[in-house]
């Protein structure tokens, strides 16, 4: 078996109000709406971001993203409305700080020195 994309779903309740979160959260407009329903963010050409309206599962998401310099990715989002949390150490070097979005869904984002 061959995969060719990863595409992370995160339910939401309203699709309105975390559209317009998850613009400020990732600096863009959605590049597509595929359906009523669905806002997608293609990250990169195999990494895409789907914000997906259903309630009964909203908030119970966990959504990593890998950056390379974490506290001036902070202070990015802090300019759009977006405060992480307390950035910390995991002990094996790797920073991160975590926010969650309307829902509560959790999006954390992680500086690995290694990678």
């Amino acid at each position: 078996m061959t995969m060719t994309k990863v595409l992370s779903v995160v339910p939401v309740s309203d699709l309105a109000t975390s559209t317009a979160w998850y613009e400020r959260l990732l600096g863009c407009p959605p590049d597509a709406r595929p359906m009523a329903s669905l806002a997608d963010w293609h990250l990169t050409d195999t990494a895409w971001v789907q914000v997906f309206q259903d309630p009964r599962r909203a908030g119970h998401t966990a959504l990593n993203f890998a950056v390379r310099e974490l506290r001036a990715h902070a202070a990015e989002l802090a300019g759009r409305g977006i405060t992480l949390g307390e950035i910390s150490e995991n002990g094996n070097g790797a920073t991160l700080a975590s926010v969650t979005d309307p829902d509560g869904n959790v999006i954390t984002f992680i500086e690995n020195p290694t990678t």
